[in-house]
């Protein structure tokens, strides 16, 4: 097997957000929308956020604040003061203990297959300093060898830097890593910059014509690993 140090993006990958606390937050300010309806709408303003300029002239935080903006426009509710005032709650939430909580259904399942393969796990994602308190919270940490939060190395993706961080802490050697990441214009073209092979995690087949490997799962792009899929 090639590689022995295997790199996740976190949000979107390991977690996702969790619909339940925005729709009662939303709730609680006079707007209601259910959960399954932000969901939906999800992989569609990713998408759409996932575009070099707007990458390229945004940080991590301001794309955060026009990804619910989007989700909100794409459930057919416009920006107001209730939902500004549902937002500051969310805010408030994310700065202590991450919104991004909501664990993978084959996260665990994966990261053990792979450490047991010898692999080190490793998070390389762009967060707000919380990241590791919130994968102690969710149970996830047990199964990460490291988390490099881009808040913590004053860099974010898709800056290749990040990268070489996430390298020289895990001691990984860059032939014998790989990311899977979601966002193509942040995970693939930082992995690449890094000169990291990289795997697109497209479980809705949105990214039907990337030039890059795609999987609809974590437990596709495990099995890719360890089956040599990817070399």
């Amino acid at each position: 097997m090639r590689y022995r140090t295997v790199l996740f993006d976190a949000g979107g990958v390991l977690v996702s957000p969790n619909w339940e606390r925005a729709s009662a937050a939303l709730a609680r300010h006079g707007v209601s929308v259910a959960p399954e309806v932000l969901a939906r709408a999800e992989p569609f303003v990713k998408q759409q956020l996932d575009v070099a300029p707007t990458v390229r002239t945004t940080n991590d935080e301001q794309r955060g604040y026009l990804f619910f903006d989007l989700i909100l426009k794409r459930a057919g509710i416009d920006a107001n003061d209730a939902t500004d005032a549902a937002l500051a709650e969310l805010k408030a939430f994310n700065d202590t203990e991450g919104t991004w909580d909501v664990v993978a259904p084959d996260a665990v399942a994966t990261l053990s297959r792979l450490r047991g393969a010898g692999c080190r796990t490793v998070v390389v994602s762009n967060s707000n300093g919380v990241l590791r308190r919130m994968f102690q919270r969710v149970g996830l940490a047990p199964y990460l060898d490291l988390v490099i939060d881009s808040t913590e190395e004053g860099v974010e993706k898709p800056d290749a830097r990040i990268f070489q961080i996430a390298l020289e802490k895990s001691g990984g050697d860059a032939r014998r890593t790989i990311h899977c990441g979601d966002i193509y214009q942040i995970d693939v073209v930082g992995a690449r910059a890094a000169g990291l092979p990289v795997v697109l995690l497209d479980p809705t087949g949105q990214y039907a014509g990337a030039d890059c490997p795609r999987v609809p799962s974590l437990t596709a792009f495990a099995d890719g690993v360890l089956g040599g899929a990817f070399e």
